[in-house]
């Protein structure tokens, strides 16, 4: 594993201002990319107390950042060895040592100790040559199933923006903090998802909740906002109910492409969603060259778009994620590594398109789907003359050479429910310390005067109590 791809993620905590404050932070980052964590504690831990006062919070971030990779790669090779062993006794040394170099199996260096990826042995299963024939036998199920949500949407009626399937969710919203996860009489403060008006979803309406709520302003993630002291030898719980209208859309590909027209490239929205966005959707020439390979010769861009999304459901597989936070730039992880989770691919998509001069851009949220409800992200692609169609570039994979090859290229399913329109915004309200997940928003958010609280102090629970048919007329 590189661990040069995690310096980056370091951009996101701004920069040092001074001399010396530079000098320091130098040297940390170098340390992190030489895996040498201990030493880039030691240097911070002798930094002069104003210093250290002074960037109290970056200082908190870098420990954090280590810390979760720490987490993240907590499997001694002996255990990992052993794990794999308790699935597969055959499995040679030669074989495993081959899975480390072509990373089926992803490990990293800290400290001078080799460590494996929390999810590595898991992973494996999904990524190995050996395991083909099973995975693809779970990908044929995969798409019984998601062909089924489409055939149920297509025995309705579309509204004029081409939704159908019109459902009412109804959903509530917990999270709970550990006993004790911080001192009794502290406030915590709550981040939790909320959905959001676009095509796809309306008549949103909170219902009510155990704690006042504040709605997000202004902010790319959409929340709500609770506070709630804690009590000694008790959990904290936060929780509200909401209900929202949503529905399925897709434009067929035959359609698009009688509708595209050229892009109008003097304006905000093609500049906007075309650009580098930092940390993750760098569009560099090697992005660049390595789009106008995938397409070829092809220069529609309803087609483009679709070359890049089949090449990329196509070469990368599922798997596991590492926590975002500890990444630098995620599509290049991808690259580097051979697979990706739903966000990653997605980061992936749009850095190529963009790199054609297509406009995409990211949305995340839940899959409400009947026994699958987690999180999920997916994307949207800007077409001239059309506007911005869903793209949900991991449930592509599941449909390679199916009759719905190319339907999540421009669509999606009624089981959603959006909370973001970007990635890496500032929560609202602002949040003091670094975010447990910096790039998405799903599980919530939780911190105290402290310090952020991470996964390991509380957990939260997404319950549908029910997502109802509305009826077919056309809108």
């Amino acid at each position: 594993m590189k661990i040069r791809n995690l310096i980056a993620v370091l951009a996101l905590l701004g920069t040092a201002t001074g001399a010396q404050g530079a000098d320091w932070l130098a040297q940390v980052n170098q340390c992190i990319a030489q895996g040498e964590f201990a030493r880039a504690e030691k240097i911070m831990d002798k930094l002069p107390r104003k210093t250290r006062t002074a960037e109290a919070v970056r200082i908190d971030s870098l420990l954090t950042i280590m810390e979760r990779i720490r987490k993240d790669f907590n499997l001694t090779p002996e255990q990992g060895v052993a794990l794999i062993r308790e699935r597969m006794p055959e499995a040679t040394d030669a074989q495993i040592a081959n899975w480390k170099a072509t990373r089926k199996l992803e490990v990293m260096n800290i400290d001078g100790q080799e460590w494996w990826f929390r999810k590595s042995v898991r992973n494996l299963w999904l990524l190995g040559d050996e395991f083909a024939q099973a995975n693809e036998q779970e990908r044929q199920e995969t798409y019984a199933t998601r062909s089924r949500y489409f055939r149920q949407a297509m025995r309705t009626a579309a509204d004029r923006h081409g939704v159908r399937d019109w459902r009412r969710a109804n959903i509530t919203f917990t999270l709970d903090v550990d006993a004790d996860a911080v001192p009794a009489g502290e406030r915590l403060r709550v981040w939790m998802p909320f959905p959001y008006e676009n095509e796809r979803q309306r008549n949103i309406h909170y219902v009510e909740g155990n704690h006042p709520a504040t709605m997000s302003q202004d902010s790319k993630h959409h929340t709500v906002y609770m506070e709630a002291v804690a009590e000694a030898g008790k959990p904290t719980h936060f929780e509200y109910t909401f209900t929202y209208e949503v529905g399925e859309r897709h434009i067929a590909q035959q359609d698009l492409l009688a509708l595209v027209e050229p892009y109008r490239t003097d304006t905000e929205l093609y500049r906007t969603y075309t650009a580098s966005e930092a940390p993750h959707m760098i569009v560099t020439d090697k992005m660049r060259d390595l789009a106008r390979r995938i397409v070829g010769d092809e220069e529609n861009p309803v087609m483009q778009a679709y070359k890049v999304y089949q090449w990329i459901s196509r070469t990368y597989p599922w798997a596991g994620a590492r926590e975002y936070s500890t990444l630098a730039n995620i599509p290049q992880y991808v690259l580097d590594n051979g697979h990706g989770d739903c966000g990653q691919v997605t980061l992936l998509y749009i850095t190529l398109v963009r790199a054609l001069g297509i406009p995409a851009r990211w949305e995340s949220g839940w899959m409400l789907h009947p026994g699958e409800v987690n999180w999920h992200d997916w994307g949207e692609t800007y077409f001239e003359g059309v506007g911005w169609v869903p793209t949900d570039q991991s449930f592509g994979r599941s449909a390679i050479d199916t009759p719905m090859d190319a339907y999540y290229a421009t669509g999606i399913d009624v089981y959603r429910m959006a909370t973001n329109e970007g990635v890496g915004d500032r929560l609202s309200p602002p949040k003091t310390f670094i975010r447990s997940e910096t790039v998405d928003f799903q599980p919530g958010e939780v911190e105290w005067r402290g310090g952020n609280l991470y996964y390991d102090h509380w957990h939260s629970h997404l319950e549908v109590n029910g997502i109802t048919p509305l009826g077919s007329l056309i809108q």
